[in-house]
Order: C-alpha cells, then structure tokens, then sequence
C-alpha cells in the first residue's frame, strides 16, 4: 500500500491536482485557509493517470469487497470515475446527489438501487468527512447495503476518521496527506520548513493563520 500512496501522490502533483502553496494560501469554500489544493477532477484530463486510477480503485474493490453488487459515486467530483470503475467491473451505477433534485422525481439517488444490494462507494478526496457520509446514509435509508468507500486521497483530519468510524463505514483511500508531503519533500516540490508548517496546518486547519 505505501507504494500505491506514493505512486498515486506523484501523479496527483505531476499533474497538478494537488498543489501545495505554503506561502501563499488558498481559501478553501468554508472560509478556511489552506497551503494545500486538491482537485482530482483534473485526473479525468490525462488519460494515463485516469486509467492509473480507475485500475487501482477496481482493484482495492476487487480484493476488499468481492461480493460488490452495485458502484456508487458522489456527485459530482467522483460521477466519472465510478463510471469508469463501473464500466471495468462490470456493475451498475449509481450516483447520489448532495441534494434531491427540486423538481420531477426529486430523487437524491439516480440510477436504481434495489433492497439490500451491496454497494461500494467511490469518492475523489475526503476532507471533513460529512458529504461522504450524507451519501452512505443516503443509499441506506434507500435500503442499500455499503460495504465500504475507495477514495483517491483524504487529509485524514481526525475529525474526519472519527466520523468514519462512528458511522461504521470502512474507508480506502490510495494516497493521503503524509504521503503527498513525503513525495513533495523528496522531488524538492517543497521544503523542511514547508513540510512543517504543512503538518501544522493539518492539526487545526480551522484555526490555521499563515504567519
């Protein structure tokens, strides 16, 4: 598995869908500011990586939870990569929406999920932990059994792994936040001095102020 999370890292920053930018923040949608970007959106656009990605989720699926019956994705940053994981697996697919639709069936999930099948979902990054989760509530009060989550990369905010846990959802993911800065460190993407404040960051990105 470290081999996949620093394979995994190394694409992600090759091709920019993690950025890491110490000394000149980003600001997140909740108004936090973070030294660290990830868009893993952008993997769609290389067709190697996404194929990279694709193999890997399959395989984590494959070895983890043979008995998948059902590929759901989390609108709408992990919609194409559950196709395609779908596709290879030979499964149907569902996605949830983070909202129900305000008009027509107003369905939070598309796509049919029958009683008690078994689903794998697929995420493209887990940061707090909640749109994740209001997705596997979703398909089981629509009367889905998950087996589990395969993510592409999570910042493993503790916040995060509690809520994971409390939910009793198994989560995968093929990199994380260490593995990223590991690989950043070693390519000289960034610093020591950078790694620290990275690792600072992570402890309180709520309360993080960029000195």
């Amino acid at each position: 598995m470290k081999l996949l999370e620093k394979q995994v890292a190394e694409k992600l920053l090759k091709i920019k869908a993690i950025k890491l930018q110490p000394h000149n923040p980003f600001t997140w949608a909740a108004g936090w500011k973070s030294p660290i970007y990830c868009d893993n959106r952008k993997t769609l656009s290389y067709p190697q990586t996404r194929t990279y990605i694709m193999l890997q989720i399959a395989r984590v699926i494959q070895e983890n939870y043979p008995d998948t019956e059902v590929i759901a994705g989390v609108a709408t940053g992990a919609i194409a990569q559950g196709v395609l994981v779908a596709q290879l697996l030979g499964l149907p697919f569902i996605y949830v929406r983070p909202t129900p639709k305000d008009h027509g069936l107003e369905n939070l999930i598309e796509g049919d999920l029958k009683p008690r099948q078994k689903v794998v979902v697929i995420e493209d990054l887990i940061s707090t932990g909640g749109s994740s989760l209001k997705a596997v509530d979703a398909i089981r009060k629509d009367g889905g059994q998950v087996l589990g989550m395969v993510a592409i990369f999570s910042y493993d905010f503790p916040l995060a792994m509690e809520k994971f846990k409390s939910a009793k959802v198994k989560l995968t993911t093929l990199c994380n936040y260490q593995s990223v800065l590991n690989e950043a460190l070693a390519t000289n993407y960034i610093s020591q001095d950078d790694m620290e404040t990275l690792k600072e960051w992570r402890l309180d990105p709520a309360s993080w102020k960029k000195e």
